[in-house]
């Protein structure tokens, strides 16, 4: 009987051993992997962690060679040309094909209005302010834009800018910790497509999230909108800090700078609105949908912050046109339209400025 239990130990003791050697060399081919082609799916403090690869495919389009959903640029900007560099987050990437997203749009918008323009869009996903005034300064100046669009996502520009400062995950430090649950959200939250093969058609009624979860991520989002939230004061004065830097800077090189106020889904939508609270069990009084752009107006017009708000345009529209993707708090192509029309709009009537 010992001898048994002897060798049990010893085949458990040899097992143990086995997996941790494996799991040892795991976790070095996916850092190795990781320095040879960079993924997202591991920790990188960079804002180049989602930054599309050089010449990926994004549904019939491809990725220029600085991992931009744009087209070949020239640095150097051509006599007579008005260019506009476009900043932001997945909203300025857009999950629509290149030729709906509304940096693309508003260029030709202008262009048949007899301008001369020409868009870079410098969109990469999962940014917040703090990385725009990186892209700014490492890659936007370069470009000698005339004009700088900051897209300003409300939903989630103040909390990503805010959750840069907090502890990493631990699960973050083991690239096959990181592996697993990249993989186990790919199963539990997403629906339709999630990885674009080469030449993928895109469909603009398509779910994104399940709705349970998309309701779960409206809702972690809505700290921003209680009343009297004393935690959102140092959010909100961190994340206006760097939009007043990148204003500076573009003082500083006598460049214009617009930041565009982009409303997520939950302010217009009051159905939307409505399935979140019943998740947080919340009461609606309690809460504010307009309060940080109100909030975000008067302090970049205290700063001398051009802007344009585009909520309330948004909502009025949303009574008879669809503007997001289901389940995903990103535009549509009809958004993306209606979202070009309007900065179109206001730049016509403001180009002096």
């Amino acid at each position: 009987m010992k001898f048994k239990l002897q060798q049990v130990l010893l085949v458990l003791r040899q097992t143990l051993i086995i997996a941790l050697i494996s799991v040892a060399f795991t976790e070095i081919a996916f850092r190795v992997f990781n320095r040879i082609n960079p993924t997202f799916i591991f920790y990188d403090n960079s804002y180049n962690r989602f930054r599309g690869k050089p010449f990926a495919s994004d549904y019939d389009f491809y990725l220029n060679s600085r991992g931009f959903k744009d087209v070949e640029f020239d640095v150097a900007k051509a006599e007579g040309v008005y260019r506009i560099l476009g900043i932001g987050d997945s909203f300025a990437f857009g999950v629509v094909p290149y030729q709906h997203n509304y940096h693309t749009l508003l260029e030709s918008a202008l262009n048949r209005r007899g301008k001369t323009v020409e868009t870079i869009n410098m969109g990469i996903p999962n940014l917040n302010p703090r990385d725009y005034f990186a892209v700014l300064m490492n890659e936007g100046l370069e470009v000698n834009p005339d004009l700088v669009i900051v897209s300003f996502f409300v939903g989630n520009d103040f909390l990503d800018a805010e959750n840069q400062k907090l502890a990493r995950p631990l699960y973050s430090y083991s690239y096959l910790a990181s592996f697993f649950k990249f993989i186990g959200d790919m199963q539990t939250k997403y629906e339709g497509q999630t990885f674009l093969p080469e030449n993928w058609v895109y469909n603009d009624d398509e779910p994104t999230w399940t709705y349970e979860n998309y309701l779960q991520m409206e809702a972690s989002r809505t700290a921003i909108y209680q009343k009297q939230n004393p935690e959102f004061t140092p959010v909100f004065d961190y994340t206006l800090s760097y939009l007043q830097r990148i204003k500076e800077i573009c003082d500083y090189k006598n460049i214009r700078l617009l930041v565009v106020l982009l409303p997520d889904e939950v302010q217009i939508d009051p159905t939307l609105q409505k399935d979140v609270l019943q998740l947080l069990n919340a009461e609606s009084d309690n809460f504010d949908f307009d309060l940080p752009n109100r909030q975000l107006r008067d302090a970049l017009q205290t700063q001398q912050i051009e802007y344009l708000d585009l909520l309330d345009a948004f909502r009025t529209k949303h009574q008879t046109t669809r503007l997001y993707k289901p389940n995903d708090s990103h535009w549509n192509i009809a958004g993306n339209r209606y979202a070009a029309e309007l900065i179109e709009q206001y730049l016509v009537e403001h180009w002096e400025r």
